[in-house]
């Protein structure tokens, strides 16, 4: 499956969602009588759908409306809704600025502390609306941050990282135990994010109940530029999914899948499915919706 690059090296083709088609099948089917659903833990979701844990995606006014379509929204518990009483303001200001001064904005909001009362405010309000409450953090403030969203009634609970991984290697910092904090958290956790058959398997047996697939494929992320890192999304959500299959057969315990990132077309959410993903996050195409807290 790989070929040699050079002395030493091998490469393996990799396939994006433009680069495959969905060839139709021997049999046709009512589009009204397609069941999309999505099962998760237990609970059946309309919509295959999650909305990305971005500030300019998810709100509380955001995530209630997603709830109530049937989908699922993912509050950024490091973001601006946690470090503003009032984030509205500061999300309105950014919109109208020039892109230049908008920069400037960006890397100036982000400076002041997360309140952590704000973290219980925001949870509750999504849950006193009846809805689901998905929030994400990052590893490191996983331990504290999930004590107060799960107090406040949080439903699932996100970790992620750019790549995440088991082994996670640090002398400046505390490592997060993520075989402990899932198997002490008393609410299904989503990890991500992730692109290979072996790291979706270890993820796997930490307990966790979804994983998030794919680095650096979206329109807002700079991985793939930056560090140079990533795998296209076709290849990484079919061998995410061969690896769910597997840890299914050997253990009994179905992980979903979520593709996370790089659809900006309903075609491209076709072929993730095709791929054998559970589910899809998206962020940009949220992003431009009226109702969007980025404007």
């Amino acid at each position: 499956m790989a070929e040699w690059i050079g002395i030493g090296r091998r490469a393996r083709r990799c396939y994006g969602f433009d680069e495959i088609a969905l060839v139709p099948g021997a049999q046709t089917v009512n589009p009204n009588e397609v069941d999309i659903s999505f099962d998760f833990m237990g609970k059946k979701f309309k919509i295959p759908i999650l909305a990305a844990a971005m500030d300019g995606v998810v709100d509380v006014k955001f995530a209630i409306e997603m709830s109530r379509l049937g989908g699922l929204a993912v509050l950024n518990l490091d973001g601006i809704q946690t470090r503003y009483e009032n984030p509205d303001t500061v999300l309105e200001d950014i919109a109208k600025a020039t892109p230049q001064k908008a920069t400037e904005l960006i890397q100036t909001v982000y400076t002041t502390p997360i309140k952590e009362r704000l973290i219980t405010k925001r949870v509750t309000e999504i849950k006193q609306a009846k809805a689901m409450a998905v929030v994400s953090c990052i590893p490191a403030n996983a331990e504290k941050f999930s004590k107060l969203a799960i107090a406040a009634g949080a439903d699932i609970f996100v970790i992620q990282s750019t790549v995440t991984t088991i082994k996670h290697l640090s002398t400046q910092y505390k490592t997060l135990d993520l075989i402990k904090f899932c198997k002490s958290i008393k609410i299904p956790v989503i990890l991500g994010n992730c692109v290979t058959y072996e790291t979706t398997l270890e993820l796997m047996e930490t307990g966790a109940s979804g994983l998030l697939i794919g680095v650096g494929p979206g329109a807002a992320c700079t991985t793939r530029g930056v560090l140079g890192i990533g795998v296209p999304q076709v290849t990484a959500t079919v061998d995410a999914a061969g690896a769910r299959d597997f840890y299914f057969k050997r253990t009994g315990r179905y992980v979903s899948i979520i593709t996370d990132g790089g659809m900006n077309r309903g075609g491209d959410i076709c072929k993730a499915f095709a791929c054998g993903a559970d589910a899809v996050m998206i962020g940009s195409s949220f992003a431009r919706a009226k109702e969007a807290p980025g404007r």
